[in-house]
């Protein structure tokens, strides 16, 4: 018999992409599937929309983030499986018949997540375009044994789950971080283009700069830690572009205080951050052409000021704080103080 999976779609305020998600669940090739949405005191109509397509429906009694969400599903799960699903993600629908098949077929496999499309769920901004494109290269490219948790579209073993715990529900925008560090160090967390689905990204600048920001200033204690960072998706040669970005800002000035000479400075910079990452570009430019590829690279730039100012920070407050240098630590969750 095969195993039952329990789908768990955690939700804020998610209305117009939750039903989207909901019918893609509801039409899986693979059966057995129960489908939990845990709705995280939405103030919109999404908890009438899971109601409507017949979902079964957790209330939580306060607002505590993805994190807590999926872990209130997780103990209310009775499947073998539990397969993570974002209400702004619309699987495809062989999506959990092949995490499962990789699943069974590796035992050593504790996690497998999926590669989201370079189109996003629904296009209506080009920062959604924007997004969408960089955030499928930097996955496609990190295909295989990572040490990032992608929840937004993944499958656990429930005996998996229960062994390595619960999503840190301190941490507001990196308990994927935390997460797949601690199961790495037990199983192969597999990302894999087999397991794929559409992403409603942000499609706000603003919006998406601030949770960049605060995702990477809250990874430094982590990386802080185990001195490296997490495998897959972050590298160091981004790591490199973000900080000249950062420096091509910094240098701006410089040609107005010290002549035109120095121009070749922020302009070298700039090209050095490009360079660090010339595989997205071209990919960029052989799926939308130069015009599109022009309002990339600004917007991306944009993004790498942000991770790299966002990490600074970070470093001051490891420095500065010891309440935020224990952000990961293995301490009984009950014990700890609120997150930062």
């Amino acid at each position: 018999m095969r195993p039952l999976v329990s789908v768990i779609v955690p939700n804020y305020n998610y209305a117009p992409s939750l039903p989207l998600c909901l019918r893609a669940l509801l039409n899986q090739t693979y059966h057995p599937v129960e489908i939990i949405v845990v709705d995280d005191c939405s103030t919109d109509d999404s908890v009438d929309v899971a109601h409507a397509l017949g979902v079964r429906v957790i209330r939580r009694t306060e607002n505590g983030g993805c994190a807590a969400a999926r872990n209130t599903g997780a103990a209310e799960a009775r499947g073998e499986i539990l397969f993570l699903v974002d209400s702004d993600v619309m699987v495809a629908p062989d999506a959990i018949e092949k995490a499962v098949a990789i699943l069974e077929s590796d035992p050593r496999v504790g996690a497998v997540c999926g590669i989201a499309d370079p189109v996003p769920l629904i296009r209506d901004s080009l920062l959604e375009e924007y997004r969408a494109l960089q955030f499928h290269h930097w996955s496609a490219s990190s295909e295989g044994d990572v040490s990032f948790l992608f929840p937004a579209m993944c499958a656990i073993p429930a005996k998996v789950f229960a062994e390595i715990g619960e999503f840190n529900a301190r941490l507001k925008q990196t308990e994927e971080v935390d997460y797949g560090y601690r199961l790495s160090q037990r199983y192969r967390l597999l990302l894999t283009s087999a397991v794929r689905g559409r992403h409603d990204h942000d499609h706000d600048l603003r919006t998406l700069l601030r949770k960049l920001f605060h995702r990477g200033r809250a990874r430094i204690p982590l990386y802080a830690r185990v001195r490296r960072f997490a495998k897959g998706f972050e590298t160091g040669s981004r790591a490199w572009g973000s900080l000249a970005a950062l420096g091509a800002v910094v240098a701006a000035g410089l040609p107005l205080l010290l002549g035109p000479a120095w121009t070749v400075l922020p302009v070298g910079l700039l090209a050095a951050s490009v360079a660090a990452d010339a595989g997205m570009y071209r990919f960029v430019l052989s799926r939308r052409g130069p015009a599109f590829l022009a309002y990339f690279t600004a917007v991306h730039f944009l993004v790498n000021v942000t991770i790299a100012v966002a990490a600074g920070t970070g470093v001051l407050q490891w420095l500065l704080s010891d309440r935020f240098r224990r952000l990961y630590d293995t301490t009984p969750l009950a014990s700890r103080e609120p997150a930062v």
